[in-house]
């Protein structure tokens, strides 16, 4: 944000300029404290080390650089009349560390951008030669203060703040707002973004008047690299294998990454990285759980065995101009790219008739379904789906700052996310019902179901089993083709900021104002097509058979990955269109949301010795337009609308528009004091919010009528407020070394409108009745409050060679509750903890860098969280703990040749979903991945 100085200079004052840098000659060092210690001014480096103080009276001084992980230095310099003095620091590591590179400097970095920031924030950053600590950008804010990952198949996908869903958080690259390339979601998965082309990743948890006002968790800013930001040139290749023990694959990655000033005016920098993971998924789900004879089952479960591989290729390039000595100007783009190939083999048990008087067996903690009982299907099926999600920004911009003190920045964004996945078979079904009626003691088919493990239920099949392990007995049911699934997101913006700066005294007092605007659109468009078999004779199992790679328990036969998929295209003709299947999920998942944001804001910041007070006022308005259908399904024998009888089952379409608009006053106070010159106190109030997802809002509306018409229908609500919230924090930071800091920090928000799925009976919603509905609605109101507490620190105080650990913990505490209907009613509430929301976070690192030699071990906890709401408080979804532990060892082989090693998830972190139903936990989903190793080389050139 560009500051304009306003009032009057001295009469007779100058300006210092400087540079600082380490020791090496490498790169500019960023959030330096640089202190005039006769006038009590501070300033913090700029990203490329440089600093400048104006208005600074004709005199003699002092000057003063301090940075974490150095010794600071102090030079005295002489401020002439009129015109600029220099300045410039070469700052070394104690005890001759080399300050940028390596794991102290990625801590000295990150604890030196925290104490130097406006809000409450935490930071993390790679070093001089592009080491970073994890995969992806989600994996790596894992280790941050407040900081969860929730896991997609084993790796770190959406990021959770402060135990919060990651809804409430927004992302930006290089400034520029991501879109979601899911259909359904505003958050963004950042294990799109390899960490290979990243700076550093910046948590803001306060929000201040020039800043983007939709977040309630916090906002994170991704920076790619600058070739100003250094003062040699840097290109570095990296080459590496990673390794899956449940897959047993080798697979490759690797990176090129670079950085050139072209004269004193020009940089270039910029880098490619792929990977590509093979593995392998055991999962087990198990719902339609219920209790009628006094114990809990499932009248569903499922075996699935996942076989995927995920291929990532991220690229950024950017260009850096000095227009003179005013202007800096800059372009940078950047392109992701994540490939998924998924193969789900599953076999499913539909034990949907054993109720009532028809129960399974209990003997101690096996249930066992007799097919003399009731009647019950088995379906063994394959999805071979691609999947392809891009996400891509461009941004130019610049900073221009006068003599004068004006300064201003500008600039100008275009970003696109896109999903999309068109010739997949999601699934090829085939199934066969078990139904004995014999009566001859031995002839049914039994399902034994083995509870006693309550997160891995595992079956056996006795008595008559010869058709249910028989692949010829199973006959197509129906394939349901992705014929086109399409999500866009883009975005255009463009913002302008202003102020100007008057000194009062040792004081200064900046105030600014700015407008920015955003221009989204996301749109989703679906067209899926059902299919059954046509042809002579009967399509089954055995045509198309494959081998399990399921390692929990036998759930062979299966189909083949590819050759169910081989056999539709090469048979095409011998199937049949299901027209009206077809037509309905093609028609009700679609959806179009045009979303305009205007901006403005003012905000004043004064500076006076250890106090720094940021406080203003933002405006947002929001407007949208909401496109959506009407898709109703009238079964055979329903009621139509004309009232005519339906001969057949018949789908009826209408297209529907809404539009809306709301704005929001957003004011705000970040207070920053200095106590003593090793501990600071934060105070932050704001209020934000968070619009809803646009999925939620676009007006998708599923009506079913069946022959008795009962009418069951799921709706969008463009009725929904986006949540608003009042926002409270407070911090102390002690910096109590050259190589480490404490901190803790409260926080506390109130959350109005957060919204809920809910089951609604009787209701009437947009001229629609329903007997039974699914509505997301906005909730009353929601509290959160919580703490943080974290420590780093380089234990160099000890004696070699234990002086080469590093120590880094961090815990977050998250009470968020509150009300939503019991059952649908919304004149009964009940308190739930808010979805996505863990009570407990804690991150620790054990480091170790001695020499040539580097290492580190690092765990993670997460506790458990509600994912979904159940009809009943008992039914409620919870996502178990999860507790990971991972190991990286470095050794530098040359000054150029470095070779490493990771060990991820080296205690085979398990997912377990559940519902509480009888007061035990009963599974609703189980997976489990191994362990994953990586080994490779970097060199430095």
């Amino acid at each position: 944000m560009g500051a304009i100085a306003l009032g009057s200079a001295p009469a007779i004052a100058g300006e210092i300029e400087g540079s600082v840098i380490d020791a090496t000659g490498t790169a500019g060092l960023r959030a330096v404290e640089v202190e005039i210690e006769e006038l009590d001014r501070k300033a913090a480096t700029a990203s490329d080390g440089t600093f400048r103080f104006v208005d600074v009276p004709a005199g003699t001084y002092t000057l003063r650089a301090d940075y974490i992980g150095a010794q600071a230095q102090e030079i005295t310099v002489t401020v002439p009349p009129t015109g600029s003095v220099d300045a410039d620091f070469t700052l070394a590591g104690l005890d001759g560390q080399i300050l940028v590179v390596g794991q102290r400097a990625n801590l000295g970095s990150a604890l030196s951008r925290k104490r130097a920031a406006d809000t409450v924030s935490d930071v993390i950053t790679r070093d001089a030669i592009g080491q970073f600590p994890d995969q992806n950008v989600a994996e790596s804010l894992r280790r941050l203060p407040g900081v969860n990952v929730l896991n997609d198949q084993g790796e770190g996908r959406f990021v959770s703040v402060r135990g919060l869903d990651p809804e409430l958080n927004s992302t930006s690259l290089n400034g520029v707002r991501l879109p979601a390339p899911e259909s359904d979601v505003r958050s963004v998965a950042l294990d799109v973004i390899s960490s290979d082309i990243i700076e550093s990743i910046e948590v803001k948890k306060s929000l201040t008047p020039d800043m983007d006002a939709d977040t309630i968790g916090a906002s994170i800013e991704i920076e790619t690299t600058s070739a100003f930001d250094r003062e040699k040139d840097l290109l570095v290749a990296k080459i590496e294998g990673s390794y899956n023990d449940k897959a047993n694959e080798l697979t490759p990655k690797g990176s090129i990454d670079f950085a050139s000033r072209l004269g004193e005016n020009v940089g270039i920098s910029g880098g490619v990285s792929y990977y590509q993971r093979k593995f392998e998924t055991d999962n087990i789900e198990a719902d339609d759980w219920t209790d009628d004879g006094g114990t809990p089952y499932a009248q569903e479960i499922q075996y699935r065995d996942y076989d995927v591989e995920r291929e990532r290729i991220s690229a950024t390039l950017g260009m850096d101009f000095r227009a003179g000595d005013t202007t800096e100007l800059y372009i940078k783009g950047t392109w992701s790219q994540f490939d998924d190939q998924e193969f789900r083999r599953r076999l499913t048990f539909d034990f949907g008739d054993f109720e009532d008087d028809a129960l399974p067996t209990f003997a101690g903690s096996t249930a066992t379904y007799s097919s003399d009982t009731a009647e019950f299907t088995a379906e063994r099926d394959v999805k071979d789906r691609f999947e392809r999600q891009r996400i891509y920004s461009i941004v130019v911009g610049g900073e221009t700052e006068f003599d004068s003190g004006f300064f201003a920045e500008y600039s100008a964004s275009y970003a696109k996310a896109t999903e999309r996945e068109n010739g997949s078979l999601d699934p090829t079904q085939f199934e066969q019902d078990f139904e004995g009626d014999s009566g001859i003691v031995g002839d049914e088919l039994l399902i034994g179901v083995d509870y006693s493990d309550p997160r891995v239920p595992l079956y056996s099949a006795s008595g008559n089993t010869s058709g249910f392990f028989d692949p010829a007995g199973y006959e197509l049911k129906d394939i349901e083709l992705t014929a086109l699934s399409s999500a866009e997101d883009e975005e255009y913006a463009g913002q302008f900021d202003a102020g100007y700066e008057m000194f009062m005294g040792n004081a200064s007092l900046t105030v600014q104002a700015g407008a920015k605007g955003r221009f989204r659109k996301k749109t989703y468009d679906k067209t899926v097509e059902f299919y059954e078999w046509d042809g002579d004779g009967d399509y089954t199992l055995d045509m198309v058979q494959g081998y399990q790679t399921f390692d929990l328990i036998g759930i062979s036969p299966l189909p083949d990955f590819t050759a169910p998929t081989e056999f539709f295209y090469d048979n095409f003709d011998q199937f049949e269109l299901q027209g009206v299947d077809t037509a309905f999920d093609s028609s009700v998942e679609d959806y179009r949301v045009d979303e305009d944001i205007m901006a403005g804001y003012v905000m004043a910041t004064y500076d006076n010795g250890p106090l720094r007070a940021i406080g203003g006022l933002r405006y947002e308005h929001t407007k949208n337009d909401i496109f959506g259908n009407t898709v109703t399904l009238y079964e055979e024998d329903s009621t139509l609308p004309d009232g005519t009888t339906a001969t057949d089952d018949t789908v009826v379409f209408s297209p529907v528009q809404y539009e809306k608009d709301y704005g929001h006053l957003l004011p705000s106070l970040n207070l920053r004091y200095e106590v003593q010159a090793d501990v600071l106190v934060r105070l932050a109030g704001y209020r934000s919010l968070v619009r809803p997802k646009l999925s939620k809002l676009a007006p998708r509306f599923a009506v079913e009528i069946n022959d008795d018409d009962e009418i069951e229908g799921e709706f969008g609500n463009p009725d929904l407020d986006p949540y608003e919230a009042w926002n409270l924090d407070a911090s102390l930071e002690w910096y109590m070394s050259r190589t480490g800091g404490i901190s803790a920090a409260v926080f506390y928000k109130d959350v109005k409108n957060y919204i809920v799925d809910t089951v609604q009976e009787g209701v009437t919603f947009n001229g629609i009745y329903a007997d039974e509905a699914v509505i997301p609605i906005n909730g009353p109101s929601a509290e959160v409050f919580g703490a943080e507490l974290s420590f780093s620190q380089a234990l160099t105080m000890l004696p070699a060679p234990l002086d080469g650990f590093v120590v880094q913990a961090n815990y977050t505490y998250t009470d968020a509750t509150g009300t939503v209907p019991t059952d649908g009613d919304v004149s009964e509430l009940r308190k739930i903890t808010l979805p996505s929301t863990s009570k407990h976070t804690f991150n620790a690192v054990l480091g170790y860098e001695k020499g040539p030699l580097s290492l580190r071990l690092s765990g993670t906890f997460r506790d458990k969280y509600l994912d979904e709401l159940g009809d009943e408080p008992e039914e409620d979804r919870y996502v178990d703990d999860h507790f990971q532990l991972d190991l990286s060892a470095k050794y530098q082989l040359t000054d150029m040749v470095q070779i490493f090693g990771e060990w991820i998830n080296i205690n085979n972190a398990k997912y377990f979903a559940y519902n509480n139903l009888g007061n035990q936990r009963n599974v609703y989903q189980y997976e489990e991945y191994d362990w994953t190793a990586k080994f490779g080389a970097r060199v430095v050139f």
